[in-house]
């Protein structure tokens, strides 16, 4: 399960990542982006990898940049191969690492396991998430209003979508 651009590739997501994983999710610069937004514990990390990584709608993948793990992707699979994806960089990758680890993924999604849809959620405050789903040929399929709340305040998510028809069009 590797899938390869320039200078990166992923692969299954191991025990051994847990930490690395965690760190970068605990970072104030990607945490402030997500919907639970509280430092996980590595006890409550290992957790959720436990019981994602036992549920076989689950994909948890890392991406390595030149054999270092340097981000995260996960997709979660619904009936009709639709899958919900999301994903953060190590904060200290180098510049661009996000863009060929989002191509790595999709490479993936529609053809190793033949998706037929990949879908995304972003915080509407979010801009640099939505500037990248669509850099990515993303579709906005709309806004969810005031539909998260933080504990103080209702933010509204956009939506995206990708069709795996519409990705092939953009790889030649």
């Amino acid at each position: 399960m590797m899938e390869h651009n320039d200078d990166g590739y992923i692969r299954a997501m191991v025990d051994a990542d847990l930490e690395s994983v965690l760190a970068w999710r605990n970072h104030p610069s990607v945490r402030t982006w997500m919907y639970t937004q509280h430092e996980i514990s590595l006890h409550e990390h290992r957790a959720w990898f436990e019981k994602a990584n036992s549920d076989s709608s689950r994909i948890l993948l890392v991406y390595l940049h030149n054999e270092v793990p340097s981000g995260f992707i996960h997709f979660k699979a619904s009936s009709g191969k639709i899958a919900e994806w999301g994903f953060y960089a190590n904060p200290a990758a180098p510049k661009g690492t996000g863009k060929k680890m989002g191509a790595a993924a999709l490479k993936y999604a529609f053809e190793s396991c033949q998706m037929y849809k990949v879908h995304g959620q972003v915080l509407a405050y979010n801009e640099r998430s939505i500037h990248y789903h669509l850099a990515l040929r993303f579709q906005s399929e709309g806004i969810l209003r005031a539909q998260h709340f933080d504990g103080f305040k209702y933010h509204d998510i956009h939506c995206f979508g990708l069709l795996a028809d519409e990705w092939q069009k953009f790889q030649a």
